[in-house]
């Protein structure tokens, strides 16, 4: 079976983004990690049922939150690759494929 991973900086990226959203409203923070787990796990379901950005590469749009979870499919896993804005510079993240 297989599992959902974080790139490292995709980690570091949620938690900055759920601690932004908790100083602004309690409980926020915690509702973009819920809404980040469910869409994990809808992935997960149906790694490729999502839209194809590139060879590997594809995106899942939060149903909440401004973001997309940007992953590939990989042999055990699937590798979420960024936590990304929609409002934040297109394919910043495109290093981390390397």
């Amino acid at each position: 079976m297989k599992q959902v991973t974080f790139h490292e900086d995709a980690r570091a990226e949620l938690a900055e983004a759920s601690h932004y959203y908790e100083d602004c409203i309690s409980g926020l923070g915690q509702a973009l990690i819920d809404d980040v787990e469910k869409t994990a796990s809808e992935i997960l379901a149906h790694p490729k049922a999502c839209k194809l950005i590139s060879k590997n590469l594809r995106r899942k749009v939060l149903r909440r939150f401004p973001y997309s979870l940007i992953y590939v499919v990989e042999t055990d896993r699937v590798r979420i690759m960024a936590v990304a804005h929609h409002k934040r510079r297109p394919e910043y993240w495109r290093y981390r494929l390397a």
